[in-house]
């Protein structure tokens, strides 16, 4: 791709991004603040037995998501195991029990990590009864934490903070589901598959037999994309052309997956009822954006070597009708979301080129992150940060006339050391107890030595930051990966949920205290740059000696 198409292919992001802006974010900010309820959701909440009116502690809120994540967890597991009498099975078997639970949890956590290959795999049911289904639920539950902690910010002395149930119905029915149907409509017209044909033998051109798989991929493409879940209909995911056929496809599905967490901080500013302070928190997750795409961009097309310097470009994994461009603004943007879905293999970048898809999961995956855990993991940092700036230059720590006081910061660091603990915790035993290192070294990696180790260190990076996405050189269907990245992933994703909203219950009870002049100004740039500062040196701090050997040191090789 000339370095012009490329170029221009940013401008016209940038542009479709701020043209949504706005009446995206103000939407979705009318969803959550909204008395009037749809009739077909005053049916369902009926059916299930819950007032719309009644609002929840933080607790009872956290209650309600947990029980609900729990249910679906033994759904999607257990449609796994019964998937050879389900119809539309394709003649699949049952799905084996370490398998299914690593799946499903997967999905449940908006994780989508896939140990196995899914168009050889799962039938129709379990592809849209399990993974579709989730996909949309999964992403409403990341919608209604982070809606739970700006409501938070915006109540005064209140004991409650929202109806779980209430927006979790409506981050469903009222933004994913529409907006799916239309982003499915745009995919089938840009030649993604839609049908339920299963497979189709074809006599090639040299007289051999080939099955060609089909499917309903538009639908669970768009939600996938749009929810920033991730996971592919086929095995090789938005590379495949059935999925992501040509240039215009692979520019509007990274439209999907930055509509909502880059219109989010509209959407959180509409609620507090001061739009700079959202404007703010975007050129955060811009800037940090553009950093990480500019870098990738450069690696890839100055990569060393022979073969590339051949090629042009670092072009090993990559397919030619996206180039380095598309594929490093698919990876930068798949990884700095929570989405996880590839349109290149990431195993096979150059080796700091690889680890900045790493890096930008641990960061916290919040420019601009998942639908939800996006906005919420940057208000964290927000918090983190002026508390910093108080105990630099005697500034009162308050944010959005908070307080920030000893309960609030110890939950902001616990959510910030959840994440490092798990993914050092699962590198570290994947190598360091005997019995695992001999099997993860016999049957995972495919290329030992430093690559190995940024392949296990990528993995459990990924699981604990529910994105999903993998350096494909390692075989992760085993009974330790199984095991050890679906803990990681429930863990990854529920534990800092509680304190999010624990955090969002302490602000709610608070009174709002005045602006004075010692009142740090949270809306102008000199708060972006610090708020991007706090964000790099807590990554840095925390990751720098384990990237410093595995990609760091194969790169100055």
């Amino acid at each position: 791709m000339p370095v012009w198409l490329g170029i221009l292919q940013a401008l016209t992001l940038v542009a479709v991004l701020a043209a949504i802006y706005r009446p995206l974010g103000d939407y979705m900010a009318t969803i959550y603040t909204s008395h009037r309820d749809l009739r077909i959701e005053r049916g369902f909440y009926r059916l299930i037995g819950v007032d719309a009116r009644g609002q929840q502690t933080w607790a009872a809120y956290l209650r309600s998501v947990l029980a609900f994540s729990l249910v679906g967890v033994l759904f999607v597991y257990a449609i796994q195991r019964a998937q050879a009498v389900l119809p539309y099975s394709l003649g699949f078997d049952a799905v084996p029990e370490g398998l299914s639970f690593n799946t499903a949890v997967s999905f449940v956590t908006n994780t989508n990590w896939q140990s196995y290959s899914p168009d050889v795999t799962l039938g129709y049911s379990v592809q849209i009864l399990g993974l579709a289904v989730q996909n949309f639920v999964s992403s409403a539950v990341g919608l209604a934490v982070a809606i739970a902690l700006v409501r938070g910010l915006m109540l005064r002395r209140s004991g409650t903070i929202g109806n779980f149930w209430v927006d979790l119905t409506r981050g469903v029915l009222r933004l994913l589901l529409p907006l799916s149907v239309l982003a499915a409509i745009v995919l089938l017209a840009g030649g993604v598959i839609q049908n339920f044909t299963g497979f189709t033998d074809v006599t090639t051109l040299t007289g051999a037999t080939q099955s060609i798989p089909g499917g309903p991929a538009a639908s669970q493409e768009a939600v996938k994309l749009l929810g920033t879940n991730g996971g592919g209909f086929f095995n090789a995911n938005s590379a495949h052309p059935f999925e992501n056929p040509t240039g215009f496809t692979n520019l509007f599905q990274v439209v999907l997956m930055l509509a909502i967490p880059f219109s989010l901080p509209r959407t959180f500013g509409t609620m507090v009822g001061d739009k700079r302070q959202g404007y703010t928190i975007l050129a955060t997750m811009a800037t940090i954006f553009v950093l990480s795409l500019t870098a990738l961009t450069l690696l890839e097309l100055n990569g060393a070597g022979t073969a590339p310097g051949l090629a042009g470009a670092s072009m090993e994994g990559k397919e030619t009708r996206f180039g380095i461009w598309g594929s490093a603004l698919f990876a930068t943007t798949s990884t700095l979301t929570s989405t996880g879905a590839v349109n290149s293999m990431h195993d096979s970048y150059t080796s700091l080129g690889g680890m900045l898809p790493m890096l930008n999961m641990m960061l916290g995956e919040v420019a601009p992150g998942g639908t939800g855990s996006g906005l919420y993991g940057m208000l964290i940092l927000a918090v983190i940060a002026v508390f910093v700036a108080g105990l630099l230059v005697g500034r009162t720590p308050e944010y959005l006339g908070k307080k920030i006081g000893p309960r609030e910061i110890k939950l902001a660091s616990l959510y910030i050391l959840v994440t490092p603990t798990l993914v050092l915790a699962g590198t570290a035993l994947s190598f360091a107890v005997p019995a695992v290192r001999a099997d993860v070294e016999a049957t995972s990696i495919w290329n030992p030595g430093l690559h190995g180790l940024s392949e296990v260190l990528y993995a459990f990076t990924s699981a604990a930051n529910n994105n999903g996405s993998a350096f494909a050189g390692l075989t992760a269907n085993t009974p330790w990966f199984n095991t050890a990245l679906g803990v990681a992933m429930l863990l990854g994703r529920f534990l800092p949920i509680v304190f999010v909203l624990a955090l969002a219950g302490s602000f709610a009870a608070q009174d709002k205290v005045p602006a004075t002049a010692g009142t740090l100004p949270t809306n102008r740039p000199q708060f972006v740059g610090l708020l991007i500062g706090v964000t790099l040196i807590i990554t840095a701090l925390t990751y720098f000696p384990v990237l410093a050997l595995g990609p760091l040191a194969e790169g100055l090789q």
